[in-house]
């Protein structure tokens, strides 16, 4: 079968960011696949057709696209959202630990990207967006794993945006700030903890409580994601809400010793 409508895959859309994403591309006229961990588990969406993936499988992540293709014939977008949060100082997490981070958070990406490229380079068009985050291009105290995660999601994204272009498909990023969803909740926890690191690590998450509290709704997010996917000439970066831009100018323009005590004072962290 192939439709002659757009199709989008979004990893991770059972809620937040992803959920809101994936009925954006359908108001915006997409045949839209949504994925899960376990599907049995999510509330279905009106038009999303949802697919079991672990995006840390290989062979899960084959299946899911090779399923898609039998059933649309396409992949115009790719939406990277599934993703893991990690909270704790960066001496308090095990190597072991941060790669489980990484297995999702950048080797998730690789793996959609490779099995989504052949079929978009057969068909000379296509995007991938990739889901990064502020603390991809600003540092991440008490969140240096995580940071680190969607630093390697910048770098990958901008190295692969020119190396498809000449085949129609373009790479971008959108980077959100503290938005509402279910992020601290689902963030793994030092599994090396140190009581030279409890206090501190204590207030950032007291702090990072109430900005997820104060943050966008992920349909801001959501709409921006709509964006990249299409418009005719499209960014490398979408930044996701105002905190998020006020983040990107500050990052940009600051000159440098302003730019470290306002993380200094924005993360709560003495001297």
């Amino acid at each position: 079968m192939t439709t002659a409508r757009p199709v989008a895959l979004v990893t991770g859309a059972s809620s937040g960011i992803g959920k809101e994403a994936a009925l954006g591309l359908v108001k915006a006229g997409f045949d839209v696949v949504g994925t899960s961990r376990d599907t049995s588990r999510v509330t279905p969406l009106d038009g999303v057709t949802f697919l079991d993936l672990d995006v840390a499988s290989d062979d899960s992540a084959t299946a899911v696209v090779k399923q898609v293709i039998e059933k649309f014939g396409r992949i115009d977008v790719l939406v990277n959202n599934a993703g893991v949060g990690s909270i704790g100082a960066a001496e308090e997490s095990s190597v072991a630990q941060a790669q489980a981070v990484f297995d999702i958070n950048v080797f998730g990406v690789l793996r959609m990207v490779r099995e989504v490229l052949p079929h978009m380079r057969a068909q000379e068009r296509g995007r991938i967006i990739n889901l990064s985050s502020v603390q991809g291009f600003i540092p991440a105290p008490y969140m240096a794993v995580y940071g680190a995660s969607k630093h390697a999601i910048e770098g990958y994204t901008q190295s692969l945006d020119h190396e498809v272009r000449e085949y129609g498909i373009r790479a971008l990023v959108v980077e959100p700030a503290y938005t509402r969803t279910g992020f601290e909740a689902n963030s793994t926890q030092p599994d090396l903890p140190l009581e030279v690191y409890a206090q501190q690590r204590q207030t950032f998450g007291r702090m990072m409580t109430a900005a997820v509290e104060d943050g966008d709704d992920p349909a801001v997010v959501a709409k921006v994601i709509v964006a990249a996917a299409t418009n005719p000439k499209p960014k490398l970066r979408y930044t996701a809400g105002t905190l998020a831009g006020r983040a990107s100018v500050l990052r940009r323009f600051a000159p440098s010793g302003i730019f470290d005590s306002q993380i200094r004072k924005m993360n709560q962290l003495a001297g």
